[in-house]
């Protein structure tokens, strides 16, 4: 799993027509789990249970879209590909953070600038 696209995510201004857009062209379906800064929608194709990712709303930072897809990448420690990323030329943009269920995550740029989520997921199961 290392190395793999493990979630995506849309952060919008508006996920209401972002979910009608997606469902009308993708056939996606769509489930709401609370957060404590609001509710978080997972996105479900082809009838599975298992969501494939989600979309948050999202105001942007200032001088920033209010509109992106943002990629996490499976890492098998996180830890050590931060320590790896850094000898490469890579920032850690946020340090490494647990969501319960979810895994260990951080935000990374890389040494082009693009930024991404490295996550090692929680045991499943």
């Amino acid at each position: 799993m290392h190395g793999t696209v493990y979630w995506t995510e849309l952060m919008t201004a508006d996920v209401e027509t972002a979910k009608a857009f997606y469902a009308d062209i993708m056939g996606w379906t769509y489930s709401t789990m609370p957060m404590p800064d609001g509710d978080y929608t997972l996105i479900h194709r082809d009838g599975m249970d298992a969501p494939a990712g989600g979309m948050k709303p999202w105001a942007g930072a200032e001088g920033s879209p209010t509109n992106i897809w943002f990629t996490y990448f499976a890492v098998d420690n996180v830890d050590a590909a931060l320590a790896k990323a850094a000898d490469a030329g890579g920032t850690v943009v946020r340090p490494p953070f647990e969501v319960p269920g979810v895994g260990r995550i951080a935000i990374v740029m890389d040494a082009t600038g693009a930024v991404s989520g490295w996550v090692t997921p929680a045991p499943r199961g």
